[in-house]
């Protein structure tokens, strides 16, 4: 690989912006799958730039030491100037779009249920206390530092991001109310589950940093081995098990079927191979990339099929 490429790579990777390419990819495919037309492009480009700045407020607060290298630390060591002004710029940008978005539809706002309000709150809200709220109040509710806790935390705070905030955004925008049905439950289940395998997988790569700050994640409770064999796969069968019951009750084509069971094999096959030692890189464009391939099996399979 020359030395342009690997910097391509480590942009798009350890700046974060592959995330958010798949929470954009991942809300597209909850949509289509439901039946609905795509967002406007006001959605994704939200969903795009809140990811893009959660992800690199938190990588912006990992430091680098000399003693202990570790090359995202460094890359955002090397790039902290750049980073902090795309923060500003996509901080910003956010504030002016959510802003223009509540005066176009402030009346539909006025009128949510007490459901829709507990929506729209209760997965920033998760996804604020995962890393902690930098007030004294809360700074003792750190749901990271609850290893066990983590991939589920994040399964859920994608799984809200990417499968109910599409059509949450698109019932306000249409001024109607959001009422999830059987499959948009399903979804999110489905979402969740997919979405926290994969932090259970991410987390053997900080094995031993975790085993070191005496994160008790389920990689160290467990071990790798038990991890791999007796948790994730069986969990990718349970998973599947559920989807084949639901879409023979929903009458999907084979074709349909067999599309989405892809991201699953995809899982089983990547666990597998976690038994050897990988990289960062492998980490980042392997174990997070089945969730771009998760994405274009969905969109596929909800527009041929």
């Amino acid at each position: 690989m020359n030395s342009s490429s690997n910097k391509l790579i480590q942009f798009i990777f350890f700046g974060n912006y592959f995330y958010a390419i798949c929470a954009v990819a991942l809300s597209l495919e909850a949509s289509l799958q439901q039946g609905y037309p795509p967002n406007s492009i006001l959605f994704y480009f939200l969903a795009f730039a809140a990811t893009h700045v959660y992800y690199t407020k938190a990588s912006l607060m990992t430091e680098f030491s000399i003693h202990k290298p570790n090359s995202r630390s460094k890359w955002y060591y090397e790039h902290k100037s750049f980073m902090q002004k795309t923060q500003i710029i996509f901080f910003m940008s956010i504030f002016i779009c959510v802003t223009w978005f509540l005066k176009n539809n402030f009346n539909v706002v006025l009128n949510f249920s007490k459901f829709e309000w507990l929506i729209l709150f209760i997965f920033p809200i998760v996804a604020l206390f995962y890393y902690g709220i930098e007030l004294k109040l809360f700074k003792r509710f750190n749901l990271r530092t609850i290893g066990w806790l983590k991939p589920f935390v994040i399964g859920f705070t994608w799984a809200g991001l990417t499968t109910v905030f599409p059509l949450f955004f698109h019932a306000i925008e249409n001024k109607t109310h959001y009422l999830p049905g059987t499959l948009a439950i399903f979804l999110f289940l489905k979402n969740f589950m997919y979405i926290t395998i994969l932090c259970i997988l991410f987390d053997i790569k900080d094995y031993a940093m975790d085993y070191n700050a005496q994160l008790k994640t389920i990689v160290i409770k467990i071990g790798l081995r038990k991890t791999l064999f007796y948790l994730i796969i069986p969990l990718c069968f349970v998973g599947l098990t559920f989807f084949y019951l639901f879409a023979f009750t929903q009458h999907f084509s084979i074709s349909r079927i067999v599309i989405n069971t892809l991201p699953f094999i995809l899982i089983m096959a990547v666990s597998y191979s976690l038994s050897s030692r990988r990289s960062i890189f492998y980490y980042l464009i392997v174990i997070d990339g089945l969730m771009l391939a998760k994405a274009l099996c969905g969109i596929i399979a909800a527009v041929l099929f």
